[in-house]
């Protein structure tokens, strides 16, 4: 349980760092908005910029969101379940998609080699260099999302294996 906890708060601290993208995101896109409109001023790195953060928000905010317990569900059936049935589906869906995150991680590693050994930066004149970096982010992020994953599944198999109040002693 503390390897969990430990990996928890990791997820916390990685998503409460990156979340402050948000706001360098919103900065930078009024900066360019009135850089170009009232100065006619405008760099093609900063506009590459501006996806590059949404891209790093949107990778990170996954793993982030499952570990506030705030992920998207469809709870039409779930909601119906008893807790000891919702507590197997939960794990089961955990270690399926720690699986499903290593694996993704494991095949974007290639992408991403790839792109540093071409030195790939961007195709447009004046764009940012170092493109790898950004698709960096991508195993980065997935290896985040299958530590909470698995972080999430022991959490779940140690709520199924406590006794519950209704069964003790019986």
């Amino acid at each position: 349980m503390k390897i969990a906890d430990g990996a928890e708060r990791l997820v916390r601290i990685v998503g409460e760092i990156v979340a402050w993208t948000g706001l360098a995101m919103v900065l930078l896109i009024a900066f360019n908005v009135i850089a170009r409109y009232f100065f006619s001023y405008g760099l093609v790195a900063l506009q590459e910029l501006e996806w590059h953060l949404m891209a790093v928000g949107a990778l990170f905010g996954i793993t982030y969101a499952l570990n506030r317990r705030e992920e998207v569900r469809v709870d039409v059936l779930y909601a119906r379940f008893p807790q000891p049935v919702k507590l197997a589906i939960d794990a089961l869906g955990a270690l399926l998609l720690g699986l499903v995150a290593l694996k993704i991680a494991q095949l974007s590693v290639g992408f991403v080699t790839r792109s540093y050994a071409l030195g790939e930066g961007s195709a447009d004149p004046g764009g940012l260099p170092a493109r790898y970096a950004l698709k960096a982010m991508i195993p980065t992020a997935f290896v985040l999302l299958a530590i909470q994953a698995f972080a999430r599944l022991v959490h779940d198999i140690a709520a199924l294996a406590a006794p519950r109040p209704d069964t003790a002693g019986h």
